[in-house]
């Protein structure tokens, strides 16, 4: 017997954007834990709204690590 599923009611939930769920969804970028999709869902915004808001946050966050160099 086959499923049938009603494709009416699969809406994922809206996130709301918080400062806070946006600085989470930049640190994970900056830390390459989380890629540009999830951080994107993460804190409900579209792929070109967080890739300008994580240039926006390279800008003033500089790298605090050291490239080894042999």
């Amino acid at each position: 017997m086959l499923h049938k599923i009603d494709y009416k009611t699969l809406k994922e939930s809206s996130v709301k954007t918080t400062p806070q769920n946006v600085r989470e969804a930049n640190e994970a970028l900056f830390r390459a834990t989380m890629n540009l999709p999830a951080a994107a869902k993460h804190c409900g915004m579209t792929h070109k709204e967080m890739t300008l808001t994580f240039f926006e946050y390279l800008k003033y966050h500089k790298p605090d690590y050291e490239l080894e160099t042999t």
